[in-house]
């Protein structure tokens, strides 16, 4: 059986520089980015909270906030069901191409 981690169905930012996110399986959960927002370079666009409710998910299901600042949301799946790339995919793991 291969392993692909669901696909971003949605996001809603929420106060404190965070997002509620839910994927295609179902999964839902909390994601903190208030240390991203402390972290200069790119992430200074987030010293406006205002600015960090403006994202959009692009087509091929990365959260995006301008050119400079996306995420890739399997990151964010692994953090929630609290498991490595290793541990959920194993030797399992197959390659998707962009929706």
């Amino acid at each position: 059986m291969n392993k692909i981690i669901p696909y971003l169905k949605s996001a809603t930012a929420l106060p404190g520089w965070k997002l509620m996110i839910e994927y295609e399986d179902g999964l839902k959960g909390i994601i903190d980015l208030k240390l991203w927002k402390e972290k200069k370079g790119v992430f200074t666009i987030w010293e406006d909270e205002e600015n960090f409710k403006r994202f959009r998910i692009t087509p091929d299901k990365k959260i995006e906030w301008n050119d400079e600042v996306d995420m890739d949301p399997d990151a964010f799946y692994l953090q929630l069901i609290g498991k490595t790339f290793e541990e959920y995919a194993s030797d399992k793991q197959v390659l998707r191409y962009s929706r």
